[in-house]
Order: C-alpha cells, then structure tokens, then sequence
C-alpha cells in the first residue's frame, strides 16, 4: 500500500514512545502541521502534562476534534511480534502502542484538515483540534483543566468529535453518543477483632455487613433509557482478616463501583447507598471518586453528519451507542452542544500487538473530512 500521508503521520507518532503523561516530541510535530495550515496555537501546560488548542477561522459554527498523545506503556516488549514504538506494517495493518488508542485518530484529523483547507481555505465554519498528553493518566492536568480554561473566557463548540476508537469489526460500525457516568466507593466497615471460639467477644465486621452488600448488590437503581442500559452495580474488591484462621477481623474493606445512566446521578446513588448501610447500623467510613458523570448527545446534527459521512465513504450503517468506560468527553461535553466518539477499531488497544488497518486508516480521514463538509452546509 502506498504510503499516504495519514500513514506517514501516525507513524510518526507512533515511533515517540509518549507514554503518559510524556507527549514525547508529538505535540510539537502536530503543532507544526497545523501551524502550516494557518491553526492559532495556544499551548496550555499544566504540572507535568503538555496541552494545546488549535483553532481556524473567524466565523460560524466550530467544530473541535479532540484527543490525547499518550500512551499506556507497552508492558513487556518481549511479548510483541514487532518493538511497540517502531510503527511496523504487516499483513494489511500498522502495528505500534498508540496505533488504535489513539494516534491514528489524530493522524486522520490532521490530514483531513489538510487536504480540506487545500482546496477550500474559506470555510464557513471554525475548526479546533484539542489535544492532551494525561488522557490515559490521572486526567487531572489534561483536558479538565483545558476545558475549565477555555469555559473560564467563554467559549463554547457546537459540535466537538473525540477520536476514540469506537468501531467493533470495521471503522464506522458504532459511534459512541455518550457514556455513562463512573462513581466508585471505597468502604470500610469496623468491628473488632477477637479470636473465633470467642465471638460474644469481637464484633465480625464481615457478618455485620453482609446483609447490607446483599442488598446493595440486588438492589435495582434504574431502569436505564433508550440510550442507557440500567445502572449497574459492582464489587471489586473485598479484603478482611491478618491471614491467620482463628482470628476475626477488626475491619473489612469493600470497594465498589456505579456504572450509571442519566436516569440517576452520583448524588442520589450516595444518598441511596449510605442509607442502606445506615439501615443496618454499621460503624463504617466511606470515601467517593467521581471519575465522570454520564453524559448523552441525542440524535442530531452531529449523528446524522457521522452516520451520512460513514456511508458515504465505508458503506456501513453506524450504531449510537453508549457502552464502555469513560473519555475525556466527560469533560469536554460541559462546553460543546453536541459531541460523539468516533474511531477506529478498539479491538486491540492496551493490548500486545495494537494495530489499526491500514485501509481503514485513510477511510477514517474521509470520515471526518466528509464530516466537516456536511457540518460546513448551513
């Protein structure tokens, strides 16, 4: 396959082994192209984490492409069929950490932009690109604090794509129109420790509190909607005891996590949850993480735009959908009207051996190229 610009681009990226929250040389090689183009850059460092928004044109709608450089690491190296950071091309697809999550997005990004700006530098219609090097990290330095920057002056899009890989078996199959919100606890219930053939003498917090995750796990919280599965409730971990047989505990450890629809928030999950442990009078601390709250583009300018571009250039009918953990569109959605996901195929990422196929790579630029097209129409 001929070496396409898209191609040279991602794998360019690729090789900079960014592993979060180290952009690694990427930011700048973007900042370049888009510089070229005639993008306003503004770059935002935050603690140890390199930002930048881009921005082109004066008038009309904007329409913000987003997404981050880093990288998770690549684990054991021994285990890949090629070294993850020299991009490799093999039986029909480039393989390298970052290949799908997400360096091929931003590559197709670019070069959508390009070759759009080449033939139409008027466009009736502002482009942004939003990018960070935290996204696979804390997320504290990243797009939370870009987004409260640009919030802060007022500014606000109309239409914003992260390019997340969202795609199930070929690029354009399912477009993520929003995620549920992600609340975990972490609880700990006190007793007191004692020996087990004197009971009457300790207080098993084990027992103390089993009535009360039965509950919590049976417990119906929502019935979802038509974007949203239920709620649903999960233990991840439970640790309690010193190890020894004939000792009971003086604590027990429970942590936990909502998975949750915008049919409940994490407000009245908490409110629900301590009131059932409070019904069994447990002695207990509990701490909250809010990692993001749910949040939904209905169907709309911007799904139509993503489905008409997708059949237009793969063929493919794509499915709204809200399945998944979470992505920096958590924060982004508190500044733009409507926003999606929209990427290649999430099938190997984090994984040894992540790839992308090379001809969905270039069929995800006319995506978005068809995309700014459509969305340009008034």
């Amino acid at each position: 396959m001929m070496e396409t610009e898209t191609l040279k681009l991602a794998k360019a990226l690729i090789a900079r082994p960014s592993i979060t929250p180290d952009d690694h040389g990427c930011q700048p090689l973007l900042i370049n192209r888009l510089t070229a183009m005639g993008f306003q850059i503004e770059t935002m460092r935050f603690g140890e984490t390199d930002n930048f928004y881009a921005v082109y044109g004066r008038q009309g709608p904007i329409l913000c492409f987003a997404g981050h450089t880093d990288v998770v690491p690549a684990g054991d190296e021994s285990r890949w069929a090629s070294p993850p950071f020299v991009p490799t091309e093999r039986d029909g697809y480039l393989y390298g950490r970052g290949a799908a999550d997400m360096k091929s997005s931003i590559a197709a990004f670019i070069t959508a932009c390009e070759r759009l700006l080449a033939s139409q530098p008027e466009l009736p219609i502002r482009l942004a690109l939003l990018i960070t090097s935290d996204e696979e990290g804390d997320g504290l330095n990243g797009t939370k604090r870009v987004v409260e920057a640009l919030q802060q002056r007022g500014e606000h899009f109309d239409y914003c794509i992260v390019g997340e890989p969202t795609a199930v078996k070929t690029v354009g199959d399912m477009i993520k129109n929003g995620r549920r919100g992600s609340l975990s606890g972490s609880l700990v219930v006190h007793g007191k420790q004692g020996h087990v053939a004197y009971p009457h003498l300790a207080a098993n917090p084990v027992h103390l509190a089993a009535n009360a995750l039965a509950e919590l796990v049976n417990a119906h919280w929502d019935d979802g909607n038509r974007y949203f599965p239920p709620t649903g409730f999960q233990i991840s971990n439970i640790h309690a005891g010193t190890g020894a047989g004939n000792v009971i505990a003086a604590d027990m450890t429970v942590q936990f996590n909502f998975r949750f629809s915008t049919e409940s928030t994490a407000v009245s999950l908490k409110q629900r949850v301590e009131a059932i442990l409070d019904q069994y009078d447990l002695n207990y601390d509990l701490v909250w993480v809010l990692s993001g709250e749910p949040f939904l583009t209905d169907a709309g300018r911007l799904t139509q735009a993503s489905q008409r571009a997708i059949e237009v250039v793969c063929g493919v009918k794509a499915e709204l959908s809200t399945t998944g953990g979470t992505s920096d569109g958590r924060f982004i959605k508190a500044i733009s009207s409507e926003l999606i996901e929209l990427g290649p195929v999430n099938a190997t990422i984090h994984q040894v051996d992540e790839c992308v196929n090379l001809a969905e790579l270039e069929h995800l630029s006319a995506i978005y190229e068809n995309m700014i097209h459509i969305l340009a129409q008034p």
